[in-house]
């Protein structure tokens, strides 16, 4: 991370926001020319984050199992990793639908059914996930940036490589430098990041303005309140319980990834930094956090959850329909699962979102209701996801006797000096 003295950069990242919403409110009502001339620089500033993920991820995991060394070490801390996703991802959701629940979530919004339009992807069958989650063509899945498929090959790369023993040393120290490389074209295109969240968020708001949010401010409301109980009461308590971390500390260290989740909604886009992060201001051994991070920007959907849960709740209640306690506990099923059933597929939380519909009879039209602010839900769940990832490496990384609590204790004792 730079040291540099000016503006830092979630700061910097903060002020693009921050105009891009002046100068979508000064275009409401000409969301065509904010699409023209301003979007291609959002969708720019994406591309340059999508030119570098699938080499990072693919040559990070690589890197994560040649330094690990050890097959059996490899399983244990890949069970341990999804043990957490899995149990922190059925926690948020039961917090998003209690929250729902609790506070009302649908109010008296009610929007008639004939002007809600929306047209649903297919959602993937979770047995076809399992089947396909080894590649027959890998190098297709390369090219079609299938995450799932490329993790399991990078893991059986490694694996082959580890094998290979000496043989295999000169392929590791090639992804290494590949990874090291990839690290430093995306701290290059994070300096760009202020300009690319003001070209991502003027044409939001450009088209749908205040009239359209306000309606849907409660919804919008309780989702961020969610992932806000969910980071506090489960990451506070966890990285506290199993990481013994002091948690203003944990926080502290991760706002910067956290920040550029937030603002630019792209856990994998974030990745270098939740790496840099991890490892130099958190301690995290290089290869928990090459194994656990890029995992969880693919597998761990705990905002997403969150979103899931009170979205579904607010559809049915505009609907005029009430979800069962049964309902409410296949939404809770079907989302752990559809957190790895979905992994990787462009626009993930909306198709989550429509198998959670489909699974308790809620019509899938209702996506509609939320589809038009789903940029607004992304950042905040986008975020959450990347404190989860971060988190769960820490827990993983003491458990395995491989943090180095040396870097938070000298800060702690210089805070009690002060």
């Amino acid at each position: 991370m730079s040291k540099k003295k000016g503006l830092s950069l979630p700061l910097q990242i903060l002020i693009g926001l921050i105009v891009g919403v002046i100068v979508g409110i000064m275009m409401q009502g000409n969301p065509d020319a904010a699409n023209k001339f301003i979007k291609p620089i959002g969708t720019l500033f994406l591309n340059l984050i999508k030119l570098v993920i699938v080499p990072l991820v693919f040559s990070s995991l690589l890197i994560g199992v040649a330094d690990l060394k050890d097959a059996k070490q490899i399983g244990k801390i890949g069970a341990k990793t999804f043990v957490y996703f899995f149990a922190t991802t059925a926690i948020a959701i039961v917090i998003g639908l209690g929250l729902a629940n609790l506070l009302n979530v649908g109010g008296n919004f009610v929007l008639p059914a004939d002007q809600l339009t929306y047209e649903a992807k297919e959602a993937p069958q979770f047995i076809d996930t399992l089947i396909n989650i080894v590649p027959s063509n890998p190098l297709k899945s390369l090219v079609n940036g299938e995450m799932l498929q490329i993790i399991v090959f990078a893991l059986f790369v490694g694996g082959g490589l580890l094998a290979a023993g000496e043989k295999g040393q000169a392929v590791f120290n090639f992804f290494d430098g590949m990874t090291d490389a990839m690290i430093h074209i995306t701290n290059g295109i994070m300096k760009t990041a202020p300009i690319g969240v003001f070209g991502l968020i003027v044409p939001v708001i450009a088209a749908n303005g205040p009239k359209v949010l306000l309606p849907l401010i409660r919804v919008v409301g309780i989702v961020y309140l969610g992932c806000f109980l969910h980071a506090i009461i489960v990451y506070a308590t966890s990285i506290k319980i199993f990481a013994k971390l002091p948690v203003g500390t944990f926080f502290k260290k991760v706002f910067e990834p956290w920040a550029l989740a937030f603002t630019t909604s792209s856990s994998s886009g974030t990745l270098p930094v939740s790496l840099e992060v991890a490892q130099k201001e958190l301690g995290v051994s290089k290869p928990i956090a090459s194994f656990v991070l890029p995992l969880g920007a693919t597998v761990n959907m705990d905002g997403t959850a969150i979103y899931q849960g009170v979205c579904a709740l607010f559809i049915a209640q505009v609907y005029g329909l009430s979800l069962t306690p049964s309902q409410q506990l296949t939404i809770v099923l079907t989302t752990v699962l559809a957190s790895v059933g979905t992994a990787g597929v462009p626009g993930a939380g909306m198709i989550m979102l429509a198998m959670v519909l489909q699974g308790v009879g809620i019509p899938v039209e209702g996506i509609a209701l939320v589809a038009g602010i789903d940029r607004i839900f992304d950042m905040i769940r986008t975020s959450i996801n990347v404190l989860g990832d971060i988190a769960c490496s820490v827990i993983v990384a003491k458990s395995e006797g491989q943090l180095d609590e040396s870097v938070y204790r000298t800060e702690k004792k210089e805070l009690k000096k002060a």
